[in-house]
């Protein structure tokens, strides 16, 4: 019965957002724990897929042992878990110092799969860098497929969104638009045959009244 009491207790803990304590240097690696573990999806971070599979461990066992602080655990040291908040807080500097480079690459470089998956990582300080975010999807909306933390930035803007609802509309009828400069071109292109058929037909109208007018002088 206490071994069913104590699951349910810690399964309500664990449900809680993050632990309290020290929760200035603990919120920082837990929030970021989800963004670092997509990078192993992306053939940049291959070669890291191990280390941060460890570092997913590593965050989440810390995670139950600061709730198991709060619930009263003697056992766990406080000052112990402050110091493998410490180690952890160097990888997870590491990754966004590393996110944050890539991120300013894939701008430079004009690399829109990078830039899509930098920014969806959610490692990117969107805050600081929204207008550079909002800047190279506008010169670079056909490439990028607007989803996840770029989608969320672009439905933030107002004014962005409005502009996006205008391409939209331009896109769908850009083919209508096509068509009706073709009718356009060819109803030109008809009057300008017509007129030059009434002018040839003039001319030969003429041509023949002309002849007639000399036959019955010589006659």
């Amino acid at each position: 019965m206490k071994n069913i009491f104590f699951l349910l207790l810690l399964a309500t803990f664990l449900n809680a957002q993050n632990p309290k304590i020290y929760s200035a240097l603990g919120d920082v690696i837990y929030n970021n724990l989800d963004g670092i573990s997509k990078l192993k999806n992306y053939i940049l971070y291959a070669k890291d897929i191990e280390k941060i599979n460890e570092y997913i461990k590593k965050v989440k066992l810390i995670k139950k042992k600061g709730f198991l602080i709060e619930n009263g655990n003697k056992k766990i040291n406080k000052y112990d878990y402050l110091n493998s908040l410490r180690s952890l807080s160097k990888i997870n500097d590491f990754y966004l110092r590393s996110v944050k480079n890539n991120f300013k690459k894939s701008i430079e470089n004009k690399d829109s799969k990078l830039f899509e998956q930098m920014v969806n990582s959610g490692l990117v300080d969107t805050k600081r860098y929204k207008s550079k975010i909002i800047t190279y999807y506008l010169f670079h909306i056909e490439d990028i497929n607007a989803t996840g933390v770029i989608q969320n930035i672009l439905d933030q803007n107002k004014e962005l969104k409005k502009k996006k609802q205008v391409q939209k509309k331009v896109y769908k009828s850009k083919h209508k638009l096509q068509e009706e400069k073709m009718k356009r071109i060819r109803a030109k292109d008809k009057l300008r045959q017509a007129k030059i058929e009434r002018e040839i037909n003039l001319r030969v109208n003429n041509e023949k009244k002309e002849i007639i007018k000399n036959q019955t002088i010589d006659k």
